[in-house]
């Protein structure tokens, strides 16, 4: 026995109504239906159909109908807001993509392969100039020079870089007062080479905090004292001289004092030794940022060498370098710090003295040039004399 046949009620929202997310949209979904075959005609008397509407009215007004109704109206007004919500999220995500491509660099994305494939307007609209593509990445890598703080004020001074508020004190006397300033003085050129020659084991700040203990060792570094120390009282554990430096140093130290004492016989004074390498001028070096200043320089290497070949040691070019700039032979103060000009008038006043007592030695000379001259001159009068008078018969 068959039943009645199923009629679609007509409360039920009609699924066509529904948006399909599909290329075609709900075009695709018509065609799908169209396509479904259709049903049979009912072969059911009047009397059934009586009977079949009548069961569909009971089902209409029973619960269960009302509950089917309510679920279809559901899942599609459900269906209408994810639409809509799915819309402009896309959207928006095809603009964060964009803005994305945009600001991103054509390094980045080259370096990583992941080049969008968008049409040919759209990559008009997001490309950018290939100057702007060199700015953005002059931006990016942004060099320290540029990302570097401008200078502190010291004490109400501009310094250089590596000198701070937190800088040890005699650091920052060292320095405010000596760095960089011309030493002509035999004594104190080999105090800062023996200092110089300790950075290998010691910072500026240690040695200069023990700067007391090295001149008490090294008798003031008098050079004719230092080579006649004995080396195996220096050396000795526990002494003094042991707690600055290692054994190796030490010995170094009493060597080049005795080599000092070689150059002095050589070229009158350890001074002159050393400034005849920069034609008894210091080299400016006009630096602007830290990063610019060197640990050596072929100047330094050159130097280094010839003091290696006159039997110096501990001397190598990075130690050379640094008693170059302590000692005023190059100029290494930043531009932007107060003592880099003042470094410059030191110079200029140890170099006019210099020429001065170069023109009291110029004149001494001349005037025993000339009284020698007047002595000859009489001594040739006296033997012309002589010889007149013997020549008289």
């Amino acid at each position: 026995m068959s039943g009645a046949p199923k009629v679609r009620s007509l409360n039920v929202a009609d699924p066509e109504a529904r948006p399909v997310l599909v290329p075609g949209g709900n075009k695709a979904r018509s065609v799908a239906t169209a396509q479904k075959p259709t049903s049979k005609p009912s072969s059911k008397t009047e009397g059934g159909a009586e009977v079949a509407a009548a069961e569909e009215k009971k089902k209409a007004s029973s619960p269960t109908a009302d509950l089917q109704h309510f679920r279809s109206s559901l899942s599609a007004s459900s269906a209408l807001r994810r639409h809509e919500m799915l819309l402009p999220s896309n959207l928006s995500l095809n603009a964060s993509c964009s803005s994305e491509a945009s600001t991103d660099s054509f390094c980045s994305r080259a370096s990583t392969g992941r080049i969008g494939r968008a049409s040919s307007i759209s990559k008009r609209r997001q490309s950018v100039p290939r100057t702007g593509r060199i700015v953005t990445k002059a931006d990016k890598n942004i060099s320290d020079d540029a990302a570097m703080p401008p200078l502190d004020l010291v004490q109400g001074k501009r310094k250089c870089a590596w000198v701070t508020p937190n800088t040890e004190p005699c650091y920052a006397c060292f320095h405010d007062e000596e760095w960089g300033v011309p030493v002509h003085d035999d004594k104190k050129l080999f105090e800062l080479l023996v200092l110089s020659g300790a950075l290998a084991e010691l910072t500026w700040p240690v040695i200069l905090s023990k700067r007391h203990m090295f001149r008490e060792v090294f008798l003031d570094f008098d050079p004719v004292a230092v080579s006649k120390l004995n080396e195996k009282k220096i050396v000795v554990p526990g002494s003094t001289a042991s707690s600055l430096l290692s054994e190796t140093k030490l010995r170094a130290i009493i060597d080049n004092a005795r080599q000092i004492l070689k150059i002095v016989d050589e070229f009158g004074s350890f001074e002159r030794y050393c400034w005849s390498f920069v034609n008894h001028k210091p080299i400016v070096s006009k630096f602007r940022y830290p990063r610019q200043v060197p640990v050596k320089t072929p100047k330094a290497d050159v130097i280094s060498k010839d003091l290696v070949r006159r039997g110096f040691r501990s001397v190598g070019p990075t130690i050379i370098y640094s008693f170059m700039q302590a000692a005023g032979l190059t100029n290494d103060h930043l531009i932007s710090c107060f003592r880099f000009e003042g470094c410059i008038a030191s110079a200029s006043s140890s170099i006019e003295a210099a020429d001065e007592a170069k023109g009291k030695s110029d004149s001494k000379g001349e005037e025993k040039i000339n009284t020698g001259q007047e002595l000859m001159v009489g001594i040739d009068l006296e033997l012309s004399r002589a010889v007149d008078e013997l020549s008289i018969p």
